[in-house]
């Protein structure tokens, strides 16, 4: 195949993915809705129309979606009771899809607009598109996961240090919510659910370093009990995402790193992993955060020397206020449990776009 040839092949399959995507969008209109799910809330005709110029709508039911039945609701429990257990409520169909669209030095790009980019839902264009929108200030879910093993314990306070100052600067009071989680062997909450900088502060302080790494057991617990329900917002959506700090050498767990994978996806939570191995090489233990922080849409960091470790919480910082949000409706969308791929591209090749490989399918 000549160069000629390959380019054209290149740039046929762009142009098929911007007709996909742009006529799925085109396309809809409120006659062309299906019925929602018995006891779903329905999705009034102009909401779930797509921008025709590109520019954000109010988000409707817009929390990270796509895994789990959930969606926005009143701030109290099925039950109506505060119990600490919550549940959001919304389509079981629609996707809220969460990315980060950076040029190749880093730099995020913003004020992009749908027609910017091209999907792919399981290979197949999305059915419907609900809203796209720049989503800057959405409430914030946070889970700080601390590697407490041996294997870290000369560099546990430069840990500990920058994910206090993290919390500083992230959790707005009475907006945002964040959770403190070590593992050694065993993952174990020292600080729920709070904006409490104090609580925060003295949830990560409490650890000692000792015992075996159980990195994915812990990853896999926090996203089962911590970020699958999470407290909701006055604003209906939130942001969920979880910070882990470690070397990545796990040598104790009974979960496997799909295992860890999988049920971030199923929570649909980005994963930011910083790494507290200093070394001039990389180990496996590096290769394993990367793994897990890319399949959930989040970035792997790997500072040069312990002291730089702030700047990755910074990083992190800066991109959860600018990222995008698109939800969208599935088209041949099937109640299984099994797995669907996603595909998002930028048709600018100036720009790279980092978002969740798949998420599962709700069970009918």
């Amino acid at each position: 195949m000549t160069l000629m040839d390959d380019c054209l092949r290149q740039a046929g399959r762009v142009l098929g993915l911007v007709l996909l995507f742009t006529s799925a969008v085109v396309a809809q209109t409120p006659a062309a809705a299906p019925p929602s799910p018995a006891g779903a809330p329905r999705t009034s005709g102009s909401a779930a129309q797509a921008p025709a110029s590109g520019q954000s709508s109010a988000p409707q039911n817009s929390a990270p979606q796509g895994s789990v039945p959930q969606a926005a609701n009143s701030g109290q429990s099925s039950n109506g009771q505060s119990n600490g257990n919550f549940t959001i409520r919304t389509n079981v169909n629609e996707v809220n899809l969460i990315f980060t669209v950076t040029d190749k030095h880093g730099r995020f790009i913003q004020n992009l607009q749908q027609s910017d980019f091209a999907l792919l839902d399981n290979q197949k264009a999305p059915a419907q598109v609900f809203n796209f929108t720049q989503q800057t200030n959405l409430p914030l879910r946070v889970g700080i996961m601390i590697d407490a093993s041996t294997s870290i314990r000369q560099r546990f306070e430069f840990e500990q240090n920058a994910a206090i100052q993290f919390l500083q600067q992230v959790v707005r009071p009475k907006t945002d919510l964040a959770f403190v989680m070590g593992f050694d062997v065993t993952p174990y909450v020292t600080q729920n659910y709070t904006s409490d900088q104090d609580k925060l502060e003295a949830g990560i302080t409490k650890m000692r370093p000792g015992g075996g790494t159980a990195l994915f057991d812990a990853v896999y617990t926090a996203c089962r009990d911590q970020l699958i329900n999470v407290p909701p917002s006055a604003e209906g959506s939130v942001r969920k995402a979880l910070i882990v700090i470690s070397d990545g050498d796990d040598n104790q767990s009974r979960a496997y790193p799909d295992d860890a994978i999988k049920m971030c996806q199923r929570a649909a939570t980005i994963v930011y992993a910083i790494s507290t191995n200093v070394s001039p090489s990389r180990d496996r233990g590096d290769d394993v955060l990367k793994k897990i922080a890319e399949a959930t849409g989040g970035k792997a960091f790997f500072p040069k020397r312990l002291e730089e470790m702030a700047d990755s919480f910074h990083d992190i910082e800066e991109e959860l206020r600018s990222q995008y949000s698109l939800a969208y409706r599935p088209a041949e969308f099937k109640l299984d449990g099994a797995f669907r791929s996603i595909y998002l591209v930028a048709l600018n090749p100036r720009y790279m776009v980092r978002a969740k490989k798949g998420y599962f399918a709700p069970k009918g």
